[in-house]
This record gives C-alpha cells, structure tokens and sequence, in this order.
C-alpha cells in the first residue's frame, strides 16, 4: 500500500520525552506530563509507551466507528474500545503488536461487524500499523 502523505493538517501536536521508557513525558500544550515507568510493574505502576499507544488507538478506533455509524443513521455512542497492546520479542528484535475489543451494543451483528471493518479501514491508527504490526479485532454486540 503506498504511503499517504497529509495534504491538509487538521491538528498538529508534540510530545517530548526524556530519560527513555523510565523517563518523563510532557506534551507541547502542558495536558500531558507523565512519569513514565516499566512496562508491568506492580511495585511501581505508571504510565509507559505501551499503555499511551492503547489509549491512544483506543480513543481513534472509537471515534472512526462513531463517525461512521452517525453518517449511517446509526447511534454507537455506547459502544466501548478496548486496545491491547502487546509488547515482546520478534523475529527482529522486539515490536508489538494490538488486540481490539469492540463493544457495539443495540446493534445487529452482522452491521457492527461492517461498521468495525469500516473504522479498521478510516481510523488512522489502523491505516499507521496497517501492514506493520499484527491488529487482531473483536466485534461484540452484548
């Protein structure tokens, strides 16, 4: 698939860390400042790479689908996205890779399931790891 360029910026945003995964974050606009730490520690849980990356494609994911199920006529507003990021060892070293929960309820199964695919297809944290990482989904309606 070839590479998209953005042709019209509708948001432009920063983040700058320091000090690595057990380090510090802050974005560029003050929201996000963040004492980063190991990926599942229990003794000292905070914030890592892994855990914004969910949120983040967590938050995208939800807002394709609710965007394309308003333009069908259709009301997700309660639907739910869980992102599971998974980070370990591959044959190059070390990626990740993401499991998504959808949550559709009120609707029939097989239209969350065209919705889902939909988003997979508009968010734009699908289209960045399309063909990149392994994004496996789950389309629940209850």
């Amino acid at each position: 698939m070839p590479h998209e360029s953005i042709t019209t910026p509708l948001y432009v945003t920063a983040a700058t860390a320091k000090g690595g995964r057990q380090g510090h974050v802050t974005s560029e606009d003050g929201v996000l400042d963040l004492a980063l730490g190991k990926p599942g520690s229990k003794a000292n849980p905070k914030a890592n790479p892994e855990t914004l990356f969910a949120a983040g494609y967590a938050a995208c994911f939800g807002n394709a689908l609710n965007s394309i199920a308003t333009a069908q006529g259709l009301d997700t507003s309660e639907s739910t996205v869980t992102a599971a990021v998974t980070l370990g060892h591959t044959d190059s070293g070390v990626g990740i890779a993401v499991t998504l929960d959808v949550l559709v309820p009120g609707i029939e199964e097989a239209t969350a399931q065209e919705l889902v695919d939909a988003a997979h297809a508009a968010c734009p944290y699908s289209k960045a790891t399309r063909g990149n990482i392994d994004v496996d989904i789950t389309v629940r309606t209850a």
